[in-house]
């Protein structure tokens, strides 16, 4: 594989970066920026544990190649979300709802709901299950996740009509 030199914007800063060019972004954020939020699980686009925001949609890092960021340049990890040390409300959500056991799975989960808000502010539970079915969680604090996704939608002061 050759190597290539690309300028990517991460979590608001532009970062010049030497990878090969097929190198998955998961192992460029990991290994070449030490953003470790991003976690490895199947390496396939399976289970969502590497899910960042590309362009402000929720992607598998894992089945991103560094060469495709041409048209892609902005990327939000885990650790990005925060903001002038204030976790986002996802974030927020995710810890007074105790929406984790592990926490291997959580940033993509994290993830995966930030951009169903964004898209969807106030969706209904079949919303947020359906949203949040591609991410995997060998814990199975599905319940947990469900809840916390639907309390940051329940902040925006609008009911839904099939929340149970």
């Amino acid at each position: 594989m050759a190597k290539i030199k690309k300028t990517i914007k991460v979590n608001g800063e532009n970062h010049e970066v030497f990878a090969e060019s097929r190198e998955p972004v998961l192992w460029v954020l990991r290994d070449r920026l030490g953003l470790t939020g991003t976690k490895y699980g199947c390496g396939e686009g399976a289970c969502g544990t590497c899910t960042v925001l590309i362009d402000g949609k929720a992607e598998r890092s894992c089945l991103v190649a560094f060469e495709d960021l041409e048209a892609r340049h902005s990327i939000v990890t885990i650790e990005g979300l925060a903001q002038d040390g204030e976790l986002s409300p996802v974030q927020k959500a995710f810890v007074e709802h105790n929406a984790f056991a592990c926490g291997y799975c959580t940033p993509g989960m994290i993830m995966q709901a930030t951009d169903l808000l964004t898209i969807n502010p106030n969706p209904s539970r079949s919303e947020v299950i359906e949203a949040m079915n591609e991410n995997l969680c060998r814990c199975a604090t599905y319940p947990s996740i469900v809840t916390a996704v639907e309390s940051v939608g329940d902040e925006t002061g609008s009911d839904s009509e099939d929340r149970s």
